[in-house]
């Protein structure tokens, strides 16, 4: 739920794994970039090389939570408790809030990288016609 609901925070990680974690904080640092980035592309009006890497960093920091929330809802909850709850005498027990949880991520996933992809291309197509009309004008 923390995977789906606080994407790109990688707040999931600190739950499962500790502050030990590498992933808690290489997710983090991705998303503060990326925000970091969308207000580069903002006050460069999109002309910022460096806005957009790490713009594509948050972006992926956000994908990869909500491809988290698949990975990690789609697992048996026998391998799950070997791998998270082994020292624990709780168990787990997958129901509907998975399930729904699991369309959400993927709802939500599919449309953030199908914009993503639309903007990237828009973007790309821009500068090229940008470019083309520079060299028919000189």
């Amino acid at each position: 739920m923390l995977s789906l609901l606080l994407p790109g925070t990688g707040l999931h990680w600190i739950y499962l794994k500790g502050k030990q974690s590498i992933w808690f904080y290489l997710q983090l640092i991705c998303l503060i970039l990326g925000v970091w980035g969308w207000f580069e592309l903002a006050r460069t009006d999109k002309a910022s090389l460096i806005g957009w890497f790490t713009v594509a960093l948050g972006y992926i920091s956000l994908l990869t939570s909500w491809l988290s929330t698949i990975v990690f809802g789609l697992r048996l909850d026998e391998r799950f408790d070997s791998q998270f709850n082994a020292n624990s005498t709780q168990k787990n027990k997958s129901g509907w809030l998975v399930i729904v949880s699991i369309i959400c991520a993927l709802l939500i996933g599919a449309f953030v990288l199908m914009s993503g992809l639309a903007i990237a291309f828009e973007q790309y197509f821009v500068t090229q016609v940008n470019a083309a009309k520079e060299i028919s004008q000189s």
